[in-house]
């Protein structure tokens, strides 16, 4: 039987669906008790088929887990299947600038790209979300948020 490979980069679709706000599940190892630790997160983009971008709040667990072990996977419920995105994170700044809340900017170089949704199923109706503040003030928020964050 011949050995199926496994992708090293996003897909052009799977590239393009991470350039809208997306819920993902984003899994580090917990530097405290060395066990996995799940986490949802919305701002994530993909900066190019390699790379992965996101932000988080620079006192999160998610950064200290980082700091210990930078090897994540990103879960993504999208384009009617899960995508299991495993690569090493690196936090390239812990304060954003231009946002008003202290934001880290994590980066993830992609090493395998899993379509791990189960055998003989697809996912007929994707993840939604809705903001509980502001409307006005998160659509603000996001903007500058996403520009800090692709520069």
């Amino acid at each position: 039987m011949a050995k199926q490979e496994i992708p090293t980069t996003l897909s052009p679709e799977l590239f393009e669906h991470l350039q809208g706000e997306q819920l993902v599940l984003l899994g580090t190892v917990d530097a405290a008790t060395k066990a996995p630790s799940i986490n949802a997160i919305s701002w994530v983009k993909s900066l190019s088929d390699e790379k992965i971008r996101f932000t988080v709040t620079n006192n999160s667990r998610i950064v200290t887990n980082i700091q210990d072990n930078p090897n994540v996977v990103l879960t993504v419920v999208g384009l009617e299947t899960v995508y299991s995105i495993n690569g090493k994170a690196n936090i390239l700044e812990f304060a954003m600038e231009g946002v008003p809340l202290k934001l880290a900017k994590i980066e993830v170089d992609i090493e395998h790209v899993f379509e791990s949704m189960f055998w003989g199923a697809k996912i007929v109706q994707e993840p939604v979300y809705e903001k509980t503040y502001n409307e006005k003030k998160a659509k603000e928020l996001d903007v500058q948020v996403y520009k800090a964050l692709m520069k």
